[in-house]
């Protein structure tokens, strides 16, 4: 395993084969865990590869035939194993480091990748007793993978742990950084597919570094999973040179660490490496940052995979490229079950995992690969910040308030989109000076854009930010900003526009005296602003 720190190594053809090229050096797994780390994720790999193409002999206890084959073949290959490797690696720190830690999957129509470790380690049979840990939940577990009133073949609500379905793509970092927002002991593991990098919604997400706040947030863990192709065509982000890549993340904010490879055993110990060095990295910002009080903006550590599309797939399947190649991305081989050649060629793919090393007579994984697994809530699947276990009383309205009033029917018109700008104020008629909020504990004014109201006398719209009071087209300017000749000035009006609906702010350089300031159709407030130059909110 080499560092990609030398210029021959970053002007080189990048490749996603071969022995591990890291940008972190080191080998720190020993050969016993370096063994159950494997055969977890062969484990994974298995449960993958059952959930797209068994419904029956989950376990290969006879050769396979026709009719344990699936009428209809759905999912998709290409990035399960992929997505298998990263939860698999992110799991073995939660348990040595105690991490608080949820896993987002972008590529979420690789949810056999997901659902294979959450189903080893658990979870899912503890919330669906009925695909228990046996052969015969086993087996209702494949058969029910992307099957009518089944399991979802994207990381749907149902799937333990999931707060991200994934599969409409370009939203995996946005959704990461609000489940970080407010969680300070949190890491979100955020998988970008590269097809997903290729989204605007995605690709401008990447600026999420720049509102995590070190002192009051957790952490973003990005893992770019680089592994070619989307669909049926290459990738940008894999085509481009690995100086430019590192400089474009770079220059979004990020620290970018590679892992780029195909052999099991180096990928295994680069992975290891890299991932220790960004959650070292991670606990650093914070540290420094909630001892010094100053939220600073850290460069953060993220990830970039490149490993090959559909992983450990057959290299090829009648002269045409299966493994590495677009072609692997969804069902590597639809037709298994009407072409004897290609369910032998499935046959040997699923016993070269050697499911008879990973699975008990009684069809539970070992326990001993079980044991590299965190427990009971640590584990991502079950961590109560995903799994609506942590929740806060909302603040809601009165839904009433919103009711359309209807006297007879096909008489009353109403817009959907005004009533959601509907809001309730509470105003205090109070003195303040400079800088002052006035806030009411008293007496509350709902503004009401329904656009129901009668024609108003005046109609006055009080800008946010702007001018103090600015006329719309039928009114005139009765106060303005900055300098004013000192009057006291009287406004009037039975209702203010629906524009005033960002009504907060009146800014004066005289004394100003409101005295029938009608918010709603239905009240007025009375408001009172104090010695010249007071910049007034009401909020």
């Amino acid at each position: 395993m080499t560092s990609l720190t030398g210029t021959e190594e970053l002007a080189g053809p990048l490749s996603a084969e071969g022995i591990a090229r890291s940008t972190v050096a080191g080998a720190p797994l020993g050969a016993d865990e370096l063994n159950r780390i494997d055969a977890f994720w062969r484990a994974c790999k298995y449960l993958a590869l059952g959930m797209i193409y068994l419904q029956e002999n989950p376990l290969l206890r006879e050769p396979l035939k026709p009719e344990h084959i699936k009428s209809r073949l759905l999912g998709h290959w290409g990035s399960s194993p992929g997505l298998a490797f990263i939860y698999t690696h992110l799991s073995r720190l939660i348990k040595r480091d105690d991490l608080e830690m949820i896993f987002l999957a972008g590529p979420g129509h690789g949810a056999p990748g997901v659902l294979a470790p959450i189903y080893l380690e658990g979870t899912y049979s503890e919330i669906y007793p009925e695909k228990s840990e046996d052969e015969k939940g086993l087996r209702e577990f494949f058969k029910q993978f992307s099957f009518p009133g089944g399991i979802g073949s994207h990381c749907t609500p149902e799937t333990p742990g999931s707060i991200h379905e994934g599969g409409e793509l370009g939203y995996v970092l946005s959704h990461a950084c609000g489940a970080a927002f407010d969680n300070p002991q949190l890491i979100v593991a955020a998988v970008v597919g590269d097809g997903e990098a290729e989204t605007g919604p995605l690709a401008t997400s990447w600026h999420i570094s720049k509102f995590l706040n070190p002192i009051r947030d957790g952490a973003v863990l990005p893992i770019l999973h680089l592994n070619g192709y989307k669909i049926n065509n290459p990738t940008l982000l894999a085509r481009i040179t690995h100086q430019e890549l590192e400089d474009l993340f770079r220059g979004y904010g990020w620290n970018p660490y590679f892992v780029e490879g195909s052999d099991h055993d180096s990928m295994h110990q680069a992975m290891a490496a890299t991932l220790e060095r960004c959650i070292a990295e991670i606990k650093t910002h914070q540290e420094e940052c909630r001892k010094t009080g100053v939220a600073t903006r850290p460069r953060w550590p993220m990830v970039v995979l490149r490993s090959p599309k559909g992983w450990g797939a057959p290299a090829e399947v009648d002269g045409r490229r299966i493994e590495g190649f677009w072609r692997s991305h969804q069902v590597p081989m639809a037709d298994v079950k009407t072409t004897p050649e290609h369910l032998h060629i499935l046959e040997n793919w699923m016993r070269s995992l050697k499911p008879e090393e990973l699975f008990d007579e009684y069809g539970r994984v070992l326990p001993e690969l079980a044991e590299i697994m965190p427990s009971g809530r640590r584990r991502m699947s079950a961590s109560p910040h995903a799994n609506a276990e942590l929740r806060k009383k909302l603040r809601l309205p009165e839904f009433r308030d919103y009711a359309v009033k209807i006297d007879r029917p096909g008489n009353t018109g109403v817009e959907n989109v005004p009533p959601l700008g509907r809001r309730r104020w509470s105003w205090q008629s109070t003195t303040r000076r400079t800088g002052s909020v006035l806030r009411s504990t008293q007496s509350t004014a709902s503004q009401d854009c329904s656009g129901s109201a009668p024609t108003p006398k005046k109609n006055f719209a009080i800008a946010r930010s702007h001018a103090d009071i600015m006329p719309t087209s039928t009114g005139s300017t009765v106060l303005r900003s900055a300098t004013g000749s000192g009057l006291t000035t009287r406004i009037e009006a039975s209702r203010v526009s629906a524009i005033a609906m960002d009504c907060r702010t009146i800014r004066t350089a005289t004394h100003v005296r409101i005295t029938t300031f009608c918010v709603s159709h239905k009240l007025i407030v009375p408001v009172r602003c104090g010695s010249a130059g007071a910049f007034s909110e009401i909020g």
